[in-house]
């Protein structure tokens, strides 16, 4: 009898030819029926496979992260299970999982139509109702060709003819449908309970364009409807609070066709930018940075000897004058590195910090441009310090400290620190990598930061810690990163002298805290929903009269306020004063000041706030007062 460790350490005998189902079973019946997989010696794999002696296994039920993915894989193969039954004529192909659900690419002759999803999720619900058994077989290599050809689906025969050489490939049977792929499956389909189909378009087999188009049906599954509706509700949400509805409806910015990804930033909009901008200078200053300014334009030679152009070349705007080849910069780094490089540094001068608001741009494909999140010119606040490697542990706990205390000013409470390590296409010796891994991951946990691993998700010069906000309605957004690089210095011959008198290499910290402005800009539109915090409203205060004889009354207030640097607007129109409420609301203004017969006469203001309250009269100094207030905590 085969003996199994569980992962508290305890011991469990099994009978002969018992696999993860037979073990649910023999712990309790109610285990036995919410289990979905299982992790093998640190595998996920199906129920059914067979477990051997000494095997550590831990159970997978619906609570734990690994059965999202599972659950929605086999989602995929419910689709597909659907879509073949309702459609015999349709041929299946791939329907991997992506963030947030799955989708399947179906070669049909017509493209499939609202109604036709609400029939194929109509079908899905049938299907995992009736519970039906998912059964995985091994088939060699020419068994399974000839399995999918002899039933018309030329495509996966295609893909499998395509699969590098293996012995054998697995199949997945539920009912009448059978599909090729790695697995592992949910058990049987009544675990699929909690899933929607969200839209149809078109797709290239295999993203080629001289290929056959395909329809592409998306979808989205959870564990359970709360899940479901949490997320229905997000991207309710989500609509609600778009940028680019909200920047217009807010006079902020626009984008037009004859400069796509560049943004064309209005007084409003700039506005903001400019309270930001000032914002993240004064928290430089306060750290020693040196703020400098880089050119734009620089010979292509000294991104070749930094390693962008064999990484970047085909992202990069060029460009030629005078029999030289020339780039808009992509990054700010190697021209920081030029400044590093002018005159002899010494030990004694590190840690050295530059900080830099320097425009970047990036050939980005017209097709993945979108409003400010993604765009082909773009201002970071990039920042580089050069060190030695003993001051890594203190430069990384001042980040850290620093990137926490503006994310709370901005509003976001909830951030997950990752450490995303050495990609496939990098520069520099796997030594050199070791001790840059090594190094960030202790000065992590010396700080007591919390992190979890992002494989192959590095910088292609060094390890990156990023730090992943969750906004208002629950979505996560990448954001600030810490990178260390012991490569581009060395490439663009960076050097300081020793205490020994030697010539040493610094270490290379890129760190940017909000990173793209406009994308930051962005996020905050979609966080606050266009309400900003005073300090960020691009408008702070609208004064308004209740008739024309109040608006000598009117200009003197704005005047104070504005000589008190509050952002104010005097609404002078000859309009009812509910319609000028109702307009200052709608740009969503947060303090709205309204004066009369009795104001003007005692010298007052009567103060509303854009969500309707009522805050009474009160002397222009006391507001005034409390304005600054609201501005100053933030700075």
């Amino acid at each position: 009898m085969p003996v199994v460790v569980l992962p508290d350490g305890s011991e469990r005998s099994l009978p002969e030819g018992a696999n993860g189902l037979s073990l649910a079973e023999s712990i309790s019946a109610s285990l036995a029926k919410s289990v979905v997989a299982m992790e093998v010696n640190g595998q996920v794999i199906d129920l059914s496979t067979l477990l051997a002696a000494r095997d550590k296994v831990r159970l997978i039920t619906l609570k734990d992260p690994e059965a999202l993915e599972i659950i929605r894989h086999s989602t995929a193969h419910l689709l597909a299970q659907a879509v073949k039954q309702l459609y015999p004529a349709v041929q299946v192909t791939i329907g991997p999982v992506i963030e947030n659900g799955f989708y399947y690419d179906f070669a049909a002759e017509q493209a499939f139509s609202e109604e036709d999803l609400a029939r194929i999720e109509k079908r899905m619900k049938e299907l995992a109702a009736q519970k039906i058994p998912v059964m995985k077989q091994v088939l060699s290599r020419p068994e399974a060709i000839d399995y999918f050809e002899q039933r018309g689906e030329h495509y996966k025969a295609e893909i499998i003819r395509d699969i590098p050489e293996v012995e054998s490939l697995s199949l997945y049977t539920q009912g009448d449908f059978t599909d090729l792929c790695r697995g592992p499956h949910v058990p049987q389909t009544g675990f699929l309970k909690s899933f929607k189909l969200m839209s149809v378009a078109g797709a290239y087999w295999r993203g080629d364009s001289k290929n056959a188009m395909l329809q592409r049906i998306y979808g989205t599954a959870w564990r359970n409807e709360e899940e479901l509706k949490q997320y229905l509700f997000m991207l309710e949400e989500a609509e609600k609070r778009d940028h680019r509805k909200i920047g217009k409806a807010l006079d902020l910015f626009h984008l037009q066709e004859e400069a796509p990804g560049m943004i064309f930033w209005h007084e409003k909009g700039w506005a903001i930018w400019q309270v930001i901008e000032q914002y993240i200078r004064a928290k430089q200053r306060a750290q020693n940075y040196q703020e400098v300014r880089t050119p734009q334009v620089v010979d292509l030679s000294l991104w070749e000897k930094s390693g962008h152009a064999d990484k970047y070349l085909e992202n990069m705007f060029l460009t030629h004058s005078e029999k030289r080849d020339y780039a808009l910069k992509p990054m700010n780094c190697p021209c920081h590195v030029q400044i590093f490089n002018q005159g002899i540094k010494s030990y004694r001068d590190l840690p050295i910090r530059f900080a830099e608001f320097g425009c970047c741009h990036r050939n980005e494909s017209s097709g993945s441009l979108h409003g400010l999140f993604r765009v082909r010119s773009m201002v970071q606040d990039d920042g580089h310090i050069f060190c030695t490697e003993e001051q890594i542990e203190s430069e990384v706990a001042l980040f850290m400290k620093n990137f926490f205390a503006v994310y709370a000013d901005f509003g976001f409470t909830q951030i997950q620190v990752k450490l995303a390590t050495r990609p496939d296409k990098r520069i520099g010796s796997d030594a050199v990598w070791d001790k840059a891994e090594k190094a960030v991951a202790e000065a992590l946990t010396k700080n007591q930061i919390e992190f979890t691993y992002l494989p192959g998700e590095g910088a292609f010069y060094g390890p990156k810690i990023e730090m992943h906000l969750t906004d208002s309605i629950g979505r996560m957004w990448q954001c600030g990163t810490f990178q260390v690089d012991f490569n581009m210095p060395l490439r663009l011959g960076a050097e300081y002298v020793a205490e020994d008198n030697t010539r040493k290499v610094p270490v290379m910290l890129h760190r940017a805290t909000l990173g793209s402005f406009e994308r930051f800009i962005g996020m905050l539109i979609e966080h606050h929903a266009g309400h900003f915090p005073v300090w960020l409203a691009p408008v702070q205060v609208a004064v308004m009269g209740i008739t024309d004889q109040h608006q000598a009354y009117v200009r003197s207030i704005h005047q104070a306020l504005q000589a008190e640097q509050i952002r104010v607007v005097a609404d002078l129109r000859n309009e009812k004063v509910g319609f000028k409420i109702r307009e200052h609301t709608l740009q969503k203004v947060p303090y709205l000041l309204v004066v009369g017969d009795k104001e003007q006469e005692t010298q007052t203001v009567s103060v509303r706030t854009q969500k309707g309250e009522d805050l009474g009269g009160m002397k222009l100094a006391d507001f005034m007062a409390k304005i600054q207030k609201q501005k100053e905590m933030y700075h």
